[in-house]
């Protein structure tokens, strides 16, 4: 059966087939469609597979883990800085290894369309000394899914799988099996000694995964994910991995005249690396993201080789590959398609007409003008564009959660007014601990939850949080009188006001929760009330 597909929902259609029992994931571009895909599946549905979205991707990840403990198959899935959040299971995962097969999927972002770096996830994988997979077709990312599970299952180690922005949002033909796989059985096999990490068993663990890794660089030449492609010319060879395939095919339409490495299953395998080095001395690295191969190479081979690629500046050292770049890193002429365009004016992106995050922002800074020294300390979420005009409005934004613990920070070193700006599904993910230190010391902070109902960012999906912020704030410690519910409305601005300059003025920690729907959900589930309606 043949499907057009994203590589995220190729990836996805593979877990399904697979056998998976459940995915867990926390919404961010790229990775986005792959859960949603599952969760509107008629298979997923019928079969009741796990689909709902997890708080962050530290909880995604220990969940996972839950479920192949019970010997079920596990799909975990986050964009690249959700690797960060979820870093201490997933190195561990390394050392308990896996009873059902884990399958972690990671979405880069080169060149960072939605992301705050260019991170490579690749270095996690050679972190915990597990198998990495990067496919380089929507194809491939649909097959490469069931051999990770079984590999997986195999090895008794978890698979990382990376993807980028242009392999996970674009499409093309796929070919899906008929049928899915079943689920794995539910059984009892998991050794405690292997899952309980105190010192000595993860010293032993620590050795078995250590000898391991000859294992995977055997199975890694064999991997059928990695060819080696002869060719007449020697005076260069290309090693080139993932997407960065295509645009080496791109150049060259009749086939490359020199010989290639395709890289798609990792550790890098060194055994294609030597017969290639018999060949020639000079080689051409071509990969997206990070230079991971390039070093490699550098330091597998003796010094009479030379690498090129991103380090050497043949490719450039950040941002997306494009098959210009590899024409010109090749010798090939490349010739301008497109004119520049000039004299247009950018077109930063802006916070939705209607939207309640503009009526908190309009009655912030309007506080805030008699308070010339004060800090804002900003989040991740469509409110991160309140520092671009008109608002201008927050000063700081460095990763999710980090409002609230940078504006504790603040006034520990004595600044006042110090004020954080999170939005819901921020503040379940990753704000509450945050808030909870701030409690502890009766921070003299004032931390505004900006409540629009939903995850808006990545799509309006559901909002871990929804309808529990009081009694969560209640439950960390939060008094009642400084615990605040506002509506962001024009017509609301004097109450709204009113509100913040009195609790910038208490001396410690006060929360104030503007709580209006996002318009996209709103329009989005006032169609689904009338086409509701009409139906009966």
């Amino acid at each position: 059966m043949k499907k057009l597909l994203l590589g995220d929902e190729a990836i996805a259609q593979g877990a399904i087939d697979a056998g998976i029992s459940g995915v867990y994931a926390y919404p961010g571009t790229p990775s986005t469609e792959i859960t949603e895909y599952i969760q509107e599946s008629p298979v997923a549905i019928q079969r009741n597979l796990h689909r709902r979205w997890c708080t962050n991707e530290k909880t995604a990840m220990e969940a996972a883990l839950g479920m192949s403990f019970m010997g079920k198959r596990a799909l975990v899935c986050m964009k690249h800085v959700g690797m960060n959040v979820c870093a201490d299971p997933f190195v561990n995962s390394g050392m308990t290894g896996t009873n059902g097969g884990v399958v972690v999927l990671a979405a880069d972002d080169p060149s960072m369309h939605s992301s705050q770096d260019e991170q490579d996830s690749r270095f996690y994988g050679k972190f915990a000394m597990i198998p990495v997979f990067e496919p380089s077709s929507q194809q491939e990312a649909y097959d490469m899914m069931e051999v990770a599970f079984d590999y997986s299952e195999k090895v008794k180690l978890p698979v990382l799988m990376r993807v980028t922005t242009r392999m996970a949002h674009s499409r093309a033909v796929v070919n899906i099996k008929e049928t899915p796989r079943e689920e794995n059985k539910l059984n009892y096999d998991a050794v405690a000694a292997n899952w309980v990490l105190l010192p000595a068993n993860a010293r032993r663990r620590n050795d078995h995964v250590t000898a391991q890794q000859a294992e995977l660089e055997e199975w890694a030449a064999e991997c059928p994910f990695n060819s080696l492609t002869i060719a007449d010319n020697h005076s260069m060879a290309v090693v080139a991995s993932g997407i960065a395939i295509n645009y080496l095919n791109e150049c060259f339409p009749e086939g490359c005249p020199y010989p290639v490495l395709k890289v798609s299953a990792y550790p890098l395998p060194k055994k294609l690396l030597a017969q290639l080095a018999e060949m020639t001395d000079t080689f051409m690295v071509i990969e997206e993201g990070q230079p991971v191969i390039e070093e490699m190479m550098i330091g597998a081979l003796p010094s009479k080789y030379t690498v090129k690629g991103r380090l050497s500046g043949d490719l450039p050292r950040t941002g997306e590959l494009n098959p210009d770049w590899v024409k010109k890193a090749m010798g090939l002429s490349v010739e301008q398609v497109y004119d520049k365009a000039e004299n247009v004016a950018n077109r930063p992106p802006a916070l939705c007409q209607g939207c309640g995050h503009r009526d908190v922002y309009a009655a912030l800074n309007k506080v805030l003008l008699d308070y010339p020294n004060a800090r804002v300390f900003g989040d991740i979420g469509c409110y991160t564009l309140g520092f671009l005009p008109p608002y201008k409005a927050i000063h700081s934004c460095v990763d999710m959660g980090a409002s609230i613990t940078m504006a504790k920070g603040a006034a520990d070193a004595g600044q006042w007014p110090a004020i954080a700006i999170i939005g819901d599904s921020t503040f379940t993910h990753s704000g509450m601990t945050g808030l909870l230190d701030a409690v502890n010391e009766n921070a003299n902070i004032t931390v505004i939850i900006s409540d629009n109902l939903t995850t808006a960012m990545t799509g309006g999906q559901d909002s871990a949080g929804t309808n529990k912020f009081e009694a969560i704030c209640r439950g960390l410690g939060v008094a009642d009188e400084h615990l605040k519910v506002v509506i962001p409305l024009p017509k609301n601005m004097e109450e709204i006001t009113k509100t913040i300059r009195e609790e910038i003025e208490f001396k410690g920690l006060s929360v104030i929760i503007p709580r209006r729907e996002c318009m996209q959900t709103l329009q989005r589930h006032l169609k689904q009330k009338k086409a509701k309606e009409e139906k009966s």
